[in-house]
């Protein structure tokens, strides 16, 4: 795993296509923006988990898969 200190305004660039920076720190909370292409999906954790559980559950029951949380609805301007 890479470890980076970063400062309100700094950004970190992965593979040529992706940025992350870093737009507001406050207390034990950091607001961060992502610009990556269309075919990169970019995920919580927690959302990708439960992707991941409902695609699962959808292949072995053949079911309709469980509602997923909602994104916030604070969106983050474009970098």
């Amino acid at each position: 795993m890479l470890v980076l200190t970063r400062k309100k305004g700094q950004v970190l660039i992965i593979n040529d296509n992706i940025t992350i920076k870093v737009l507001e720190v406050k207390g034990d909370q950091v607001k961060i923006g992502i610009n990556a292409p269309r075919q990169v999906s970019v995920h919580r954790k927690e959302v990708y988990a439960a992707i991941k559980a409902a695609n699962r559950d959808a292949a072995v029951s053949g079911g309709r898969p469980p509602d997923l949380p909602l994104p916030e609805k604070n969106s983050v301007s474009d970098l």
